[in-house]
């Protein structure tokens, strides 16, 4: 059996949304497409980083991705930047509508991925804003824990 991470083939990631987010929760969702959209994502040409989702009306609608335009779409490619309805059960969507209600939580996509069926697949998650002081904690406990896996590799010789 393979493990997950070989299965899946990774498109894009948004490492600052674990840097300026503490992740409550996260989901799989799927992402509706056009053609061209899911060929220029098989040349990773997909940016995450100011990307977030709403719920709107019983949907949830991911805004700011870019997806560049296909090289070969000619007119079918439609515009980069258009929102993108995700594709969840109507009680993930409830939770999420819910919980996006309470100060301060929001919905932010943290990886997008070929699954094993190579369909195009949005990892979100439920987040709480960092704050500054927060920033900077998570950042010193990162070194601290480089600095004993460093000791750790350098006794180890």
């Amino acid at each position: 059996m393979q493990k997950k991470s070989e299965r899946e083939r990774t498109i894009a990631k948004n490492r600052r949304a674990f840097h300026d987010y503490d992740i409550l929760e996260t989901f799989e969702a799927g992402i509706e497409l056009t053609g061209t959209e899911v060929r220029s994502l098989r040349d990773n040409n997909a940016q995450l980083t100011d990307a977030f989702a709403l719920v709107r009306k019983g949907e949830v609608w991911l805004n700011n991705l870019h997806i560049a335009p296909f090289a070969h779409g000619n007119i079918a490619n439609v515009d980069p930047d258009r929102r993108r309805k995700l594709l969840l059960h109507k009680r993930q969507i409830r939770y999420l509508a819910e919980k996006t209600q309470e100060k301060g939580l929001a919905v932010v996509p943290l990886k997008m991925y070929f699954n094993d069926r190579n369909l195009v697949k949005v990892e979100i998650a439920l987040a709480r804003g960092k704050k500054l002081y927060d920033k900077r904690t998570s950042m010193k406990e990162r070194d601290v824990k480089r600095e004993i896996d460093r000791a750790l590799k350098d006794r180890s010789r």
